[in-house]
């Protein structure tokens, strides 16, 4: 029979360990959030539909984004066991020097809508963390002035050809006299993809207040007050522009570039050349003859064409074909360190993330984009352990297959 006793002070003392107290909400938010999914909620809490939707939102019906997602699901690990991962290295090289982690930011547009910081949040938290950060053409920061403030980054330049070919040089130039490391071609947008969510929306750059954003911002007053308080929200490579983002695009980019554009790329550009949104294993071969010196595969985070390859289906592929030739990266549905792992194992040399840490940022700033490479450092850490791997070089084929 049992026995029971009044408990005393000194057996629940042992067991009592209050959290600390953190005044701070949003930097107890961030500390509670423990995936790219949680933050991803709280970054859907603090901003306006219109700016979450063009940040979360895909092509047409979102098959392609959902693929993207579904590909990762579809990875099944396979560990080897007995192996000493008591000092793993998830250090990997990219363009010839060392990233802390086989990933790199992707650029994106319009950062500072997404939170007041914008791009020099997301480069000083790259800088933190080690990782290369790449600057968007439709970004709100310019070039020189990311590297004034963030001179310690791994800084590429992203590109899109504009139909007038000397203001597409202008940017080269600058980003060169910047000492910027690398150029970022991306080739996926000769049009802009239909974003229905943008057009059901009403999303313009910048978000027009309307009855119905009026209403959104009333119960997010701190992103509207953060808008209205700081700079101008506008882009840094070009005037204002009102409409919406798929009008803007129509009107800059040119459908008319061609690889020969990725030649004369090649001969004006004296750094490393990536080009990004490539598909299938041809385009690759073809970009690599013309001089690029890496490939990002890529169908845009599903964004652009609607039922498009998915790239961690196609990586293999081209690891086949031009995978001794150059460095291949890969983004698309990266949302963990274990995706990152497992594009390594399949041959990409490293992973772009974009969507993962802009939910950081609209989170919570600067906190929330070194949140999410927080995470990432020890998904990557205890993936890696898990699969007996003490460092990224041991991420081979035959640690993954997808079921």
């Amino acid at each position: 029979m049992t026995r029971r006793r009044v408990p005393r002070w000194r057996d629940l003392a042992p067991l009592l360990h209050p959290k600390p107290v953190v005044l701070d909400g949003t930097r107890r938010r961030l500390g509670n959030a423990a995936t790219i999914g949680d933050l991803r909620i709280l970054a859907r809490r603090r901003t306006p539909r219109a700016v979450f939707d063009y940040t979360d939102g895909g092509a047409r019906e979102e098959t392609s984004m959902a693929r993207n997602r579904t590909a990762f699901e579809r990875v099944e690990f396979r560990p080897n066991v007995l192996r000493d991962v008591s000092d793993v290295d998830t250090s990997a090289t990219i363009l010839g020097r060392s990233s802390a982690l086989p990933l790199a930011l992707a650029p994106t547009g319009f950062t500072r809508m997404m939170h007041h910081e914008g791009e020099i949040a997301v480069a000083a938290a790259a800088a933190a963390a080690g990782v290369p950060y790449a600057l968007s053409t439709m970004g709100t920061t310019s070039a020189p002035a990311l590297a004034e403030a963030v001179p310690d980054v791994r800084r590429w330049f992203q590109l899109y050809l504009w139909r007038d070919r000397d203001r597409s040089l202008e940017l080269i130039r600058a980003a060169e006299r910047a000492g910027y490391e690398a150029l970022v071609l991306t080739v996926d947008t000769p049009v802009a993809g239909s974003r229905l969510r943008d057009v059901r929306n009403g999303m313009t750059i910048p978000p027009a207040l309307t009855a119905k954003t009026f209403l959104d911002g009333a119960l997010r007053p701190r992103w509207w007050f953060n808008l209205l308080t700081t700079e101008p929200l506008q882009f840094a490579s070009f005037g204002s522009w009102e409409g919406t983002v798929a009008e803007l695009a129509n009107h800059m980019f040119d459908p008319s570039a061609t690889v020969q554009d990725v030649a004369w790329l090649r001969e004006t550009w004296p750094g490393k050349l990536i080009v990004k949104g490539v598909q299938q294993a041809a385009d690759a071969l073809a970009v690599v003859e013309a001089g690029a010196d890496a490939v990002v595969l890529s169908n845009h985070g599903g964004r652009q064409l609607d039922r498009a390859p998915v790239p961690l289906e196609e990586l293999p592929s081209v690891v086949a074909t031009v995978g001794d030739r150059t460095e291949i990266y890969l983004d698309g549905g990266v949302r963990s360190g274990a995706d990152a792992v497992a594009a390594r194992c399949l041959g990409a040399t490293a992973v772009l993330v974009g969507r993962a840490y802009l939910y950081g940022l609209m989170a919570g700033g600067q906190a929330g984009v070194r949140r999410v490479l927080e995470l990432l450092a020890a998904e990557v850490r205890e993936t890696m352990q898990l699969l007996g791997a003490a460092s990224v070089k041991e991420l081979t084929p035959d640690r993954i297959r997808l079921r």
